[in-house]
């Protein structure tokens, strides 16, 4: 059976930058192991395949795939997938902000769509779950040689290595600066060894010192379990980023701002717009959004499962 798709990059507002993404808008009949082998076949950090939701009140249900596993939630789909529908005119906008809702494994996940002169512009996601904060990381000597860095490019104190999740959890390392940044390699049988059975086994290294006079965080994110390379940019993340930057804020009722670059080391600039709203201290809401643009178009022809051999 043949299956359209679109192409489009995410977090960005020019073409072949951003987080690339691949969205089957129409995915009924298709099975996971179908789903699991096109996004191999794609071979992006996601795509993401639309079905009929649970209640009709919802837009979609969405199964997200990455190469190697499906995930329970990830933003750069999920705005992704809403500006793609907009952009085709699958999701009828309402003025300069449309609101909907997708449903995802790990819950409902609502996302709000602005245009300018009728067409779309941004999405932005509201997290289906608040930060929730792990268990202590490895020594500052084992992240510095599976980084292949020095312990010193490493912050300590306020901005120490921690565990944080918003739904897909993550080891965030702040770095000294962009220099360190650029001399991070990943090496897998560290990795292995000292993150691949923890609770957070994703990295998203982090510095204050930035390419562009805009963004108030610099950004990679390597997580070996589920890509087989850096993801250009990540939201997922960026919701657990709320958490790690909003709890070391001293406002206690605010909506905190912060605009994240990522994807630069990859030659995919990328940019992510963070807000985290606080009440008595407490992180109540988080959001991450930006623009995207529409790449491409198709159909692809899905073998029945089964159908596909190799032989040797």
């Amino acid at each position: 059976m043949r299956y359209k798709f679109y192409t489009a990059d995410v977090f960005t507002d020019c073409a072949f930058a951003g987080n690339p993404l691949a969205v089957f808008a129409d995915a009924a009949g298709l099975e996971t192991e179908q789903m699991q082998r096109i996004a191999r076949e794609f071979n992006l950090s996601e795509t993401v395949f639309g079905f009929k939701p649970q209640d009709p009140a919802h837009t979609l249900a969405l199964r997200i795939f990455t190469p190697k596993v499906e995930l329970p939630f990830a933003g750069h789909p999920t705005v992704g997938a809403a500006f793609v529908l907009a952009a085709t005119g699958a999701i009828e906008l309402d003025g300069e902000h449309t609101s909907i809702v997708f449903e995802e494994k790990l819950g409902p996940v609502p996302v709000s769509i602005r245009a300018a002169a009728g067409k779309p512009c941004s999405t932005q996601l509201s997290a289906p779950k608040m930060p929730e904060f792990g268990a202590a990381p490895p020594s500052l000597a084992e992240l510095a040689s599976m980084l292949s860095l020095e312990e010193a490019d490493i912050l300590t104190g306020e901005f120490s290595p921690q565990a944080v999740s918003c739904g897909v959890p993550f080891l965030f390392v702040p770095l000294q600066d962009r220099n360190a940044m650029r001399r991070v390699r990943v090496r897998l049988d560290r990795w292995q060894s000292l993150l691949a059975r923890s609770l957070a086994p994703n990295l998203y290294l982090i510095s204050f010192d930035n390419e562009s006079a805009q963004a108030q965080v610099h950004a990679r994110m390597f997580a070996p379990a589920v890509l087989s390379d850096e993801d250009p940019a990540t939201g997922s993340a960026a919701t657990a980023l709320a958490g790690y930057l909003g709890v070391r804020d001293a406002a206690r009722d605010a909506t905190l701002h912060w605009v994240v670059e990522q994807g630069i080391e990859m030659g995919r600039p990328s940019v992510m717009e963070v807000e985290a709203d606080k009440a008595g201290g407490e992180i109540i809401a988080v959001r991450v959004g930006g623009a995207s643009v529409l790449i491409s178009e198709g159909e692809i022809e899905i073998p029945d499962v089964g159908s596909v051999s190799v032989s040797f």
